[in-house]
């Protein structure tokens, strides 16, 4: 879709991909055992493989929370938040997320109320 009006200012000139929820969780679905990712990395995978400036950052975090839903159970705890936080909205909460992912090996920091992998950038997976 051509990036148009005032969302222009927020992604800047040129197109914007509205992702599928199999586009998600196909790279989801990538991302192996000790491996991480983030919704933007995940964005900026799909909007590449469409020739597009980015993707829909709303619609891409929406499709990631159904993917983590599934029965056919997607790596969803391997898919953070900006910055490497752990996203409390996945299954099992802030806990369970934890627990997955020192199973796998990373180190969990505590920031307030909120989670993060440490080192999370040394990590991630090439998408």
């Amino acid at each position: 879709v051509k990036i148009k009006g005032k969302m222009v200012k927020r992604f800047g000139p040129g197109t914007i991909v509205i992702p599928a929820p199999l586009d998600v969780d196909a790279y989801m679905r990538k991302v192996k055992r000790g491996q991480l990712t983030t919704i933007d990395e995940i964005r900026r995978a799909i909007a590449a493989n469409h020739q597009a400036n980015t993707t829909c950052p709303m619609v891409t975090g929406i499709h990631a929370s159904i993917a983590a839903g599934k029965k056919r159970v997607t790596p969803y705890w391997r898919t953070l938040r900006a910055g490497g936080q752990l996203n409390p909205k996945y299954p099992g909460g802030l806990l369970d997320l934890k627990k997955r992912l020192e199973s796998e090996g990373h180190k969990i920091i505590r920031k307030g109320n909120h989670m993060y992998v440490g080192e999370f950038k040394s990590k991630l997976a090439k998408l």
